[in-house]
């Protein structure tokens, strides 16, 4: 993950989207008060209620619309607790507002699920050291983390990675696309394993990346599906928190759809190949659950967390498959899979290659790298064609 500085560099770009749109609190229906008691001093417990934010929308068949789901996971598996949710919630300090608003009506543990809501987390948790906040896919920096807080993501790369070699395996012109939204190591991380997969089975495949500077902004999407069509590319995949628009330019051009974040198959009925999404849930209930037990401070959660296919927990899922993905395509899948799960398995075991051909540094010959330094990668691979903006 980039510094927090970056966070707020892009985060007033994205700010500029969620003021468009409400912020509205709603909340879901209690059956009383929690019982889970209250312990002074005991970071979380007491609450009646439980909070989420979301930078967007909850049904943008994409990042939030996961996110959501798994607030509902949560108000499913705690009737006693209120679930109070925002939508549109900017990474500013808007976001504080709306937390401690969540705060005021009874929230003992709150949800901050962007990567941009990181430092107003900062805040509130400083503000609220009776309050539990966790936030989703940034990484708190330094060597001492708040008792009443920690981050959490799952490893994201590794089902693109999978989905690179439906795609490898689909193109027929060997140029793939990619929409992203900034050049955050998350994203370079997932267009690297997706060109990365696409070559495991299909050495010729090449990855087009477009970045649109909007987390969700449907007339920037059109232009760059439309961009990457021009050019011959016949699948398309994407890192934007709304995922519809891209989906159905690629429908509608008759080409193929890897998708992001959530399950939108419904969208591209012929079109669709598989794709990557979150399954929250159970992840979401956990921390519940280790918070209402008092067992926050200094459990797996208090730190930043991060789960994998080598944990065998990941949130982070493959999507189904479509119907032109053959058995053959679904046994390569499957082998890619599990060789990943095996503790010598990743999608970026060396050696990896930068765009000029050389070795990247850290990703030499039989390396396995581990998480951190996948997660601090600056630089597209051999295949990728298109720049990393500078600025």
């Amino acid at each position: 993950m980039r510094a927090r500085s970056v966070v707020w560099a892009l985060s007033a770009v994205v700010a500029l989207l969620g003021a468009a749109c409400s912020s509205n609190v709603s909340s879901g229906s209690a059956s009383g008060p929690s019982s889970s008691g209250s312990a002074t001093g005991t970071p979380g417990v007491g609450g009646s209620a439980i909070g989420f934010i979301f930078v967007g929308p909850k049904n943008d068949y994409g990042y939030n619309q996961a996110a959501y789901d798994g607030s509902q996971a949560v108000k499913a598996a705690f009737p006693n607790l209120k679930v109070l949710t925002a939508e549109n919630v900017p990474e500013d300090d808007n976001a504080t507002r709306v937390m401690n608003s969540m705060i005021s009506e009874g929230a003992k543990i709150i949800f901050a699920t962007s990567y941009g809501h990181l430092n107003p987390a900062e805040a509130v948790a400083a503000q609220h050291p009776d309050v539990v906040v966790v936030q989703q896919g940034n990484i708190i920096t330094g060597t001492v983390i708040p008792k009443n807080m920690g981050t959490y993501f799952g490893t994201v790369y590794e089902p693109v990675y999978l989905a690179g070699i439906a795609a490898g395996k689909a193109t027929k012109t060997n140029k793939l696309g990619y929409v992203y939204a900034f050049p955050i190591s998350q994203s370079i991380d997932n267009i690297d394993a997706f060109e990365l997969g696409a070559q495991s089975v299909n050495p010729q495949a090449k990855t087009y990346v477009v970045n649109t500077s909007a987390w969700c902004d449907p007339g920037k999407q059109t232009l760059a599906a439309s961009s990457l069509l021009s050019q011959g590319v016949d699948v398309i995949t994407q890192h934007q928190d709304c995922t519809a628009t891209i989906i159905k330019a690629t429908e509608a051009a008759g080409e193929y759809s890897v998708g992001y974040h959530a399950d939108a198959s419904s969208l591209a009925p012929k079109g669709w190949l598989t794709g990557s999404q979150w399954n929250w849930g159970p992840l979401y209930t956990d921390i519940v659950k280790t918070v209402l037990a008092g067992t926050f401070t200094g459990s797996k959660y208090n730190a930043n967390y991060r789960v994998g296919l080598k944990t065998g927990d990941n949130p982070f899922v493959q999507s189904p498959f479509g119907p032109s993905v053959s058995d053959a395509t679904k046994q390569l899948i499957a082998t890619a899979k599990t060789a990943l799960s095996q503790p010598d398995g990743s999608p970026f075991k060396g050696p990896v290659y930068d765009q000029s051909g050389k070795v990247i540094p850290g990703f030499e010959a039989g390396v396995v790298p581990s998480y951190a330094t996948i997660e601090n990668l600056t630089t597209f691979v051999q295949g990728i064609v298109g720049q990393i903006p500078k600025s």
